[in-house]
């Protein structure tokens, strides 16, 4: 089968993508990747061959902040498929230009999700709040946007309305646990739970001695601390310095999708940007983490606490899943002693650490090989029947 990896570019949504693009290639597969610059690193590490979207489309197209550039991802999309003749795409949860593609070539299009189901459930769940949770909102924002881009190109318009199924394609696969949906959700037809799909470039030696020799020196337990976007917020920076400043923790904060750094020079904050992120969190006790999947599954599948403060986007649906998992104390809000009172009383909950623990259990035996086998199984029809 000939297949076009065509997700986003950031690293929490290529990274799951090249997990499962290098179990399709191993299988006899052939895996080609449409991605921007960002990602040319990651997938010549991966082995997986990548055609520039440079020169063919837009690139900010497919940065997880332009998620919305639907017509430029349909362009690029199908540009590459002209010569490439594709098989089947495997996409990102955000890529609608990828949707519109796949139905215009006339092949199966695969959803690669995130930790949790973004939009409403099948049925179920009635008691949960819609606020922070939005699915709704989430929902018909979403079909929105693949209107608006479908309008864009040119499209006819459909015989048949726009639905949930509509963004699931041939299959939406998610990479988190059961105990992550809220009790009672039943998840629509087409949607799939797959393990984590963790993959991230292996650390240089040298940076992870280098990062351990700094924490060394300072003497005091870790917290990885895993900063997403503010969507227009409040930076999270106050809290972090009130957190570390003069405390039992220091913490070695990752960037991310994040602005410039502004650590207090009197608080116990390394500050780093590294395309993986596996070697900090086994050296740290407890992860810190704005509620996106990429740090939140990479806690869990260590059996570490998590301690989150959302902002945006689906970091508040995240953020609930995990409190109400037992896996996650909430930060507090407003910078003071409370920041560290809390960083304490989530390293030494042993309810916390334990429910963790289960899940990296959970996780470990999840088998993400099954995202492959589902892919497989797409061309033949829709993945809807399957269970």
């Amino acid at each position: 089968m000939n297949i076009l990896l065509c997700p986003l570019s950031d690293p929490g949504y290529l990274y799951p993508s090249l997990r499962v693009a290098i179990e399709l290639q191993r299988r006899g597969h052939t895996v080609t990747l449409l991605g921007n610059e960002r990602a040319a690193a990651a997938a010549g590490i991966a082995a997986v061959d990548r055609i520039p979207v440079d020169g063919i489309g837009d690139p900010i197209a497919f940065l997880a902040r332009r998620w919305y550039r639907g017509l430029e991802q349909f362009q690029a999309i199908m540009r590459t498929a002209a010569s490439l003749r594709p098989d089947l795409l495997l996409t990102s949860v955000l890529c609608q230009g990828a949707l519109l593609a796949a139905e215009v070539l006339d092949v199966p299009v695969v959803v690669m999700g995130l930790t949790v189901h973004l939009w409403r459930y099948q049925a179920g769940a009635e008691g949960e709040p819609e606020v922070p949770v939005e699915r709704r909102w989430r929902e018909e924002s979403m079909l929105g946007l693949y209107a608006q881009a479908r309008e864009q190109a040119g499209l006819a318009p459909r015989r048949e309305a726009l639905t949930q199924q509509t963004l699931i394609g041939s299959g939406l696969l998610l990479r988190g646990h059961p105990e992550l949906e809220y009790p009672g959700g039943v998840l629509p037809a087409g949607v799939h739970r797959v393990g984590p799909c963790l993959w991230e470039p292996p650390a240089d030696p040298a940076e992870v001695a280098d990062v351990a020799s700094a924490l060394d020196r300072v003497g005091k337990p870790a917290v990885y601390a895993h900063l997403g976007r503010t969507f227009g917020g409040d930076s999270l920076w106050p809290r972090l310095n009130a957190a570390f400043t003069g405390g039992r923790f220091q913490a070695v904060v990752e960037l991310g999708r994040s602005g410039e750094p502004r650590p207090s020079s009197a608080a116990d904050v390394l500050v780093v940007r590294k395309p993986w992120m596996g070697p900090l969190i086994e050296r740290s006790e407890l992860v810190l983490t704005n509620a996106t999947s990429a740090p939140v599954l990479a806690g869990l599948s260590r059996g570490r606490p998590l301690v989150v403060a959302p902002a945006g986007s689906e970091q508040p649906l995240l953020a609930e899943a995990c409190l109400r998992a037992g896996v996650a104390a909430r930060f507090p809000q407003d910078p003071g002693d409370a920041c560290a009172a809390v960083l304490e009383a989530a390293r030494a909950d042993p309810a916390l650490r334990s429910r963790a623990a289960d899940l990296a259990a959970d996780l470990s035996r999840m088998d993400g090989d099954r995202a492959a086998d589902l892919v497989e199984k797409a061309p033949a029809g829709d993945l809807a029947s399957v269970r």
